[in-house]
């Protein structure tokens, strides 16, 4: 959904929050897998010393990664578009609940962002801010948005201090993933590109491989544990 279209009114709002209301609790409890662990080892390692995600779901942290930029939001935070204020998504999940009891209870297909596929969500009640009434919007980056300035700063201010740039399971079809490459380009420093499949950053790599990030994010973490062994 973009962002003209979740503020366009109610109906676009209800159909969001009822999808991602029912979604959640497999969202929730997702697990990280190996890629998510082999980085965390990595940054213990000092071998990685920054990362920069575009996945909105905090896996990486919830791996035991410390030092992340969640470039595009975190689902697990809730923002007013009015009073600008943030609260959890797991306490508005629970105030969704007392509104709509059972509704998340329904069984439904998961779309590949994490919401289910809901062909009926008349009667869906919204929660409100609880500060100042106004409109709550998932703290993340919707089409049509961008990301925030200070966010960008941050990111360019570590690729600035890099020695080189690792790229994982990403095919930079979004123009914010594929300016830090090329920032990290046109000031020199070497870009490794690991993803199944060919990406917008291809011409800008130094290092090219087509293979699978947590095969090879693992192989790498293991190569470190050998190297210091």
């Amino acid at each position: 959904m973009t962002y003209a279209e979740f503020t366009s009114g109610k109906a676009a709002q209800r159909r969001y929050w009822a999808r991602a209301h029912v979604g959640w609790r497999h969202l929730a409890y997702a697990d990280p897998n190996a890629g998510h662990h082999a980085l965390a080892r990595l940054e213990g390692d000092g071998v990685v010393t920054g990362l920069i995600t575009q996945n909105v779901d905090g896996l990486h942290t919830r791996a035991g990664h410390h030092d992340v930029i969640d470039l595009h939001g975190r689902i697990a935070d809730v923002v007013c578009l009015g009073c600008r204020s943030r609260s959890s998504r797991r306490e508005l999940h629970r105030r969704l609940t007392a509104l709509n009891p059972g509704f998340d209870e329904r069984s439904a297909t998961m779309a590949p962002d994490g919401d289910a596929v809901l062909a009926d969500v008349d009667g869906f009640q919204l929660a409100e801010c609880e500060r100042c009434g106004g409109l709550l919007k998932p703290d993340v980056v919707f089409f049509g948005e961008n990301v925030p300035k200070e966010r960008v700063a941050h990111c360019s201010a570590w690729i600035d201090d890099a020695d080189a740039l690792l790229v994982a399971g990403s095919s930079l079809q979004v123009m914010s993933g594929l300016r830090i490459v090329r920032h990290a380009h046109r000031i020199g420093i070497p870009i490794v590109l690991v993803n199944r499949g060919g990406t917008r950053g291809d011409d800008l790599a130094t290092i090219r491989l087509d293979s699978g990030c947590s095969a090879t994010l693992t192989a790498l973490a293991q190569m470190c544990v050998k190297e210091r062994a």
